[in-house]
């Protein structure tokens, strides 16, 4: 291999690296339908705190006793830790109230969660994007 051939085969390779993460990076829009306001409320079954976006699991039990569990997509842990919370904001069992909006996809069960409310009433965190909940950007 010609040594031009080779440094624009690498720089090729190590540009393509790089956008990786970027392209794997989706839009509210893309993902979530802000006139689809949901409000679920569940026990927590896990805790992802980490980048691009937290995710944390629920399982929430529907009217006929089935059991979803459900993933509720939030901001960016440097935007969570800048408002105070981290990794042990939210624990393993504990019950929470979630407000945002679903999934375009009509079988998915994720959520982007604007508001998390323990059970004590504290609001854990709001999330950018969309708004609240009931309001249209």
């Amino acid at each position: 291999m010609t040594r031009n051939a080779f440094a624009a085969l690498a720089a090729a390779s190590v540009l393509s690296w790089a956008a990786a993460p970027a392209a794997a990076h989706h839009s509210f829009a893309a993902e979530f339908d802000s006139d689809k306001p949901v409000t679920l409320t569940g026990t927590i079954t896990k805790v992802e705190f980490q980048n691009p976006h937290i995710y944390f699991y629920i399982d929430v039990k529907g009217p006929d006793g089935s059991v979803v569990n459900y993933a509720v997509e939030g901001g960016t842990p440097n935007q969570l830790r800048r408002q105070g919370w981290g990794r042990d904001s939210l624990k393993i069992g504990e019950t929470v109230t979630v407000q945002g909006f679903a999934a375009r996809k009509p079988d998915v069960h994720v959520v982007n969660g604007r508001t998390v409310i323990l059970a004590d009433g504290r609001r854990v965190f709001g999330f950018s994007g969309a708004g609240e909940p009931g309001t249209n950007p």
